[in-house]
């Protein structure tokens, strides 16, 4: 069994974070591991309070991994400050990690801000370190500084990510309100458009977090970037299709769906 380690905040609502990626990793094969770097007050409705991990503890929990179990791959979330997210590139540099997924969380679906303005800098510096990097359109925003209302835009944003250093660099579509859920892989010097069908529903709570798992243990099973990247896709497609209309706002995706329906239990919310 190949192993992964998730670091990032923990949603006491269980759609998303550390929760989703740990849900993730189980439904994927693969044994998960975490570093917590903020605990958050949050529902389905929005996020109400943030507490930031001191640094030296994530540094500590990411040791601490790292130096009892084989780590394969490697999934960064939510970091909101720039002490924590400077730790964690020293320490995984240090620690020779590999296959090293970064989502740029910035904004929660409610719309809370979830870096400091500050850390931006600090979040490039680590994005020069990682395998793949996976910003959804507004956070490739943030960092890029251009506005992006079309494919020719995206590519432009890809690129300028890759420069900074990412391998690999994959602008999720899914903010753009067309019939089709368009993302595009910059890999290898080429821009790749992956479309898949939209599924209708509100309950989407978690998908940034749970593709970039998904990713992160396809390639820890041996998947080159692309491979891995179509196959986390399919896996959260799925995963929204089976979401979980839990709470009385915006639900999390049905991680485990196909293994409630193998031991004969009911998956509907």
């Amino acid at each position: 069994m190949k192993h992964v380690l998730t670091i990032a905040g923990s949603d006491s609502s269980g759609g998303a974070g550390i929760q989703a990626d740990l849900k993730t990793m189980c439904a994927l094969g693969v044994y998960g591991m975490s570093a917590i770097t903020a605990v958050t007050v949050q529902n389905t409705q929005g996020v109400y309070a943030i507490q930031e991990m001191d640094a030296a503890i994530v540094e500590g929990q990411i040791r601490a991994v790292f130096e009892d179990i084989r780590v394969d791959a490697l999934k960064v979330g939510m970091v909101s400050n720039a002490a924590i997210i400077r730790t964690i590139r020293e320490a995984l540099l240090d620690l020779g990690a590999k296959c090293i997924v970064l989502d740029p969380v910035m904004v929660s679906k409610s719309g809370c801000s979830l870096l400091h303005e500050d850390a931006v800098q600090a979040l490039w510096d680590l994005l020069a370190i990682a395998d793949v990097v996976t910003p959804n359109i507004p956070e490739a925003q943030l960092l890029t500084g251009l506005s992006i209302s079309s494919p020719e835009d995206m590519q432009r944003a890809a690129e300028l990510i890759a420069k900074g250093g990412a391998k690999h660099v994959l602008v999720k579509g899914g903010h753009r309100l067309w019939d089709v859920a368009e993302d595009l892989l910059f890999t290898q010097g080429k821009f790749l458009f992956l479309r898949s069908e939209r599924i209708k529903t509100t309950h989407t709570h978690g998908t940034g977090c749970t593709l970039s798992a998904a990713i992160a243990c396809r390639l820890a099973r041996g998947d080159g970037v692309e491979e891995a990247v179509r196959a986390a896709k399919q896996y959260t497609s799925q995963a929204i299709a089976d979401s979980y209309g839990v709470g009385k706002g915006i639900g999390p995706l049905g991680h485990l769906a196909s293994l409630y329906r193998r031991a004969g239990m009911e998956v509907e919310g």
